[in-house]
């Protein structure tokens, strides 16, 4: 009959008390009709008459002095077997405290003189029957939720199955410890050499068929630990009849459930050095309970892609090369309430409206605070829940790719934290943190680092990242606070960190980790780029690894987002003093390859939203913010914008309730203020697109020069940009509130005739629209070193784009 599944789905222990219901542990199919009773074993003509069983050895302690009920006297058990011989009290004693590391040694089946020893553990069972090639035999009871006998069989019978009573129902199963291990030796030796690319195939909980059984593998790393038992809600919780086994010195556990599938919740119950318990979710696992549950669930994949042809061209032309334009969004809030699905129907077609080339989503990773956007990551391998399964995401991407947008996320190998059924001291000591407390405590925020320097924990985030970009298809991916990871002394006073072996701060081990990861991804993904949020100077983030650089290909640019935002803040009578906070950008511009960013961390609590940081009245602050984007888009280096800057939202963004919507709504009165700012954002994206000037030699010196990086007085920016052909793209930012006629700049030779291709001070955008009619004629006057030049109005508070007619 099929087990009766337990009400109670949650992930905290059920404690059962001797008088509880009984604990059916496999889910199986029901026959379709009653089969005849098997019939008893009995023993085969030729069979040896087996040796007079040993006397059990009496337990040197009394019950009293362990604390465990006695042992019911053996009984039960069908007439025509014989009694086992009694277990082994230090057996017995690790089996039922959850500590031994061989349980397939001792339960299950196996020869003996005078035939085959079957022993189970099945706790609160009134008795248990061995069913093996049409026959029976019940095993007798020896306490404590022990059942044994030796049968008369000539070998141990291949697919024997046990018929468990409890008081309320009898239940048929396959016995777990008949089962060889389920992972290979390969697996085995490339995770003992930490180098396991697919280690979400090998760790896990992995439904399956074994050894022509249904059921689910379980494996996870604990070294430490001296014992692990899987619980769920399969067995209420209470994983005494699941003890794993020890694979050696890998540090692996592993066990093999016949019978449970997907959508089974579990955790493992580890058994510390030190003897106590602690129930934990799979580090490996694919699929968690909804947050603020914390248990993980058995899945499987049966979402059928239909991004084929993106995934077969997405290389074919460079990251650096190619338009790069990038919409950041925060899932959960981005439209709060809705699932993958829903969003999948939504999001795709407006980032394209837009004509963003990309979204970056923020950390999709499972995490059990909602507040932390998802930067404190409890579950690497799975995507959270909240918005639905690892399917329905994989959906969400698959529509994406649909609409011709890339799909990159943020991933957080930084830190983790230390919620006390994750990965702190994950099997009772270190494990994932590195082993000095000082160098495992980050300082910033109350969490741990990972120890780089452990082979198997940089596996696991190293197969993390390919992880995502094999199993979801994610086309890149933007590595959270690299900065944290490569200093030793990163927010640490003198005292509170020690060098490296050569005397420097530099963290050897995180650097060899991003290289690997860099390295392994680019190898096994083509097409997929990789981002770091890096806020320092350190040489060669974006420089291949066999050049000695982290791998990176693009890096994003704090210092210009930093530098160009202290400008924009200014009075534009103070401009001029900070004139060089927007020029220095371009002294090490080809540094690194950029991406030019205005994210989350830009427009949250206490930090103000774009347009808020602007200075003025409301049509300037409007006007200031159409002109920032449009020399944004203009600067070499790709671009990225959060969520809600595209139309101008006034609040700082809040992960509670996303995006003003409503600013967009017609009914608003000043809607069309909003809808200005997005139709630019709309026509940016078209043009950038569109004009190569703008995007293929970004990270080329060659692609750019200065007509006029010192007019200072006049608060504007002159330069060209060019494409791999030559073809120029001229732009003028000028940010004071005033129309300067007939300004002449000094222009490339060659056109015969310049064009506005763009002007932020549109009327459609919101602007006063001073435009520049016609085609813009050029001079033989010399000017910025230039020997044509033309004249042109600029509009106040605009940034105007010029290419040849």
């Amino acid at each position: 009959m099929t087990a009766r599944k337990p009400s109670r789905k949650s992930s905290d222990p059920i404690e059962v008390p001797p008088t509880a219901k009984p604990v059916t542990t496999e889910v199986t199919t029901p026959a379709a009709a009653p089969a005849a009773a098997p019939a008893p074993v009995e023993a085969p003509a030729d069979a040896p008459p087996p040796p007079p069983a040993k006397r059990a050895r009496a337990r040197k302690t009394t019950a009293a002095a362990t604390g465990t009920p006695p042992r019911p006297r053996r009984g039960g058990g069908s007439r025509n077997v014989l009694p086992a011989t009694a277990l082994d009290d230090a057996d017995r004693g690790r089996l039922l405290a959850g500590e031994h590391h061989a349980p397939h040694d001792v339960l299950g089946a196996h020869p003996t003189p005078g035939g085959v020893l079957f022993r189970a553990l099945r706790p609160f069972a009134r008795s248990v029957t061995v069913l093996a090639g049409g026959k029976q035999a019940e095993l007798q009871s020896d306490g404590d939720g022990f059942f044994s006998a030796v049968l008369p069989l000539p070998a141990v019978p291949d697919g024997y199955r046990l018929q468990v009573a409890y008081d309320d129902s009898t239940i048929e199963v396959d016995d777990p410890y008949r089962f060889l291990p389920a992972i290979g030796e390969l697996d085995l030796h490339l995770i003992g050499e930490g180098r396991h690319e697919e280690l979400w195939k090998a760790l896990g909980a992995q439904p399956m068929e074994h050894q022509g059984v249904s059921g689910t593998r379980f494996t996870v790393w604990a070294p430490n630990a001296r014992g692990v038992r899987v619980t769920g809600d399969f067995n209420y919780w209470d994983g005494t009849a699941f003890p794993m086994r020890s694979l050696g010195s890998t540090g692996i556990w592993e066990l093999f459930l016949p019978g449970i599938g997907e959508g089974a919740v579990y955790k493992y119950d580890i058994c510390r050095p030190d003897g106590s318990h602690t129930q934990r979710a799979d580090p490996m696992a694919r699929h968690t309970e909804v947050p603020p549950a914390t248990a993980s669930v058995v899945t499987a994949s049966h979402h059928e892609w239909q991004d084929a042809d993106w995934m077969a061209h997405r290389g074919d032309r460079p990251v650096h090369e190619s338009p790069f334009s990038v919409y950041e969004i925060h899932l959960p809030s981005w439209r709060p309430g809705l699932s993958y699905r829903q969003l999948a129907s939504q999001l795709p077609s407006y980032v394209r409206e837009l004509g963003f080339t990309h979204v970056e989503l923020m950390p999709v990773s499972e995490h059990p605070f909602g507040g932390s956007w998802g930067y404190q990551v409890t579950g690497f391998f799975a995507p959270t829940s909240r918005m639905g399964t690892p399917d329905d995401f994989r959906f969400l991407v698959d529509s994406l790719h649909a609409a011709g947008i890339g799909v990159l996320m943020d991933w957080v190998p930084a830190h983790f934290p230390r919620d006390d059924w994750a990965l702190a001291e994950f099997d009772g000591r270190p494990l994932y943190e590195h082993s000095d407390p000082n160098r495992a405590a980050h300082p910033d925020w109350g969490t741990l680092e990972f120890d780089y320097g452990r082979k198997e924990v940089r596996n696991f985030l190293v197969s993390n990242a390919t992880y995502w970009c094999e199993e979801f298809h994610i086309d890149g991916l933007r590595v959270d606070a690299v900065a944290s990871m490569l200093y030793l002394d990163y927010s640490r006073e003198d005292g509170q960190w020690s060098p490296n072996e050569f005397g420097g701060r530099e963290n050897l081990d995180a650097v060899a980790f991003l290289q690997e990861m860099n390295a392994t991804v680019y190898r096994r993904n083509p097409g997929v780029v990789t981002m770091a949020e890096e806020s320092t100077a350190w040489d060669g983030v974006t420089r291949a690894t066999d050049h000695g650089g982290l791998g990176f290909g693009l890096k994003w640019n704090m210092g210009w987002m930093h530098d160009s935002l202290v400008y924009m803040s200014k009075e534009p009578i103070h401009r001029k003093y900070h004139h060089n906070e927007m020029t220095f950008s371009m002294v090490y511009a080809y540094s690194e390859n950029y991406v030019l960013p205005i994210s989350h961390d830009e427009v949250v609590h206490g930090k103000q939203a774009l347009v808020s940081k602007m200075p003025g009245d409301w049509w300037q602050r409007r006007a200031n913010h159409r002109a920032y984007l449009g020399y944004m888009w203009a600067h070499p280096g790709k671009q990225l914008l959060f969520m809600g800057q595209e139309f101008a939202q006034g609040a700082e963004w809040s992960e509670g309730h996303g995006p003003d919507w409503w600013l967009l709504d017609e009914t608003y009165e000043a809607s069309g203020d909003h809808r200005g700012v997005r139709s630019l954002v709309t026509d940016l994206n078209a043009v950038y697109t569109a004009l190569p000037a703008l995007w293929q030699r970004d990270t080329a010196p060659e692609g750019f020069s200065w007509i006029d990086g010192g007019a200072a007085e006049d608060n504007a920016f002159a330069f060209v940009r060019y494409d791999a052909d030559g073809s120029p793209l001229i732009a003028v930012s000028h940010f004071s509130p005033v129309v300067r006629h007939d300004y002449r700049i000094g222009v490339p030779d060659g056109p015969e005739a310049w064009v506005e291709v763009l002007n932020t001070d549109a009327a459609r955008y919101g602007g006063s629209d001073v435009r520049n009619e016609g085609p813009l004629k050029p001079e033989a006057v010399p000017a910025h070193g230039r020997d044509t030049s033309l004249t042109l109005t600029l509009p106040p508070l605009a940034t105007v784009w010029l290419r040849p007619a």
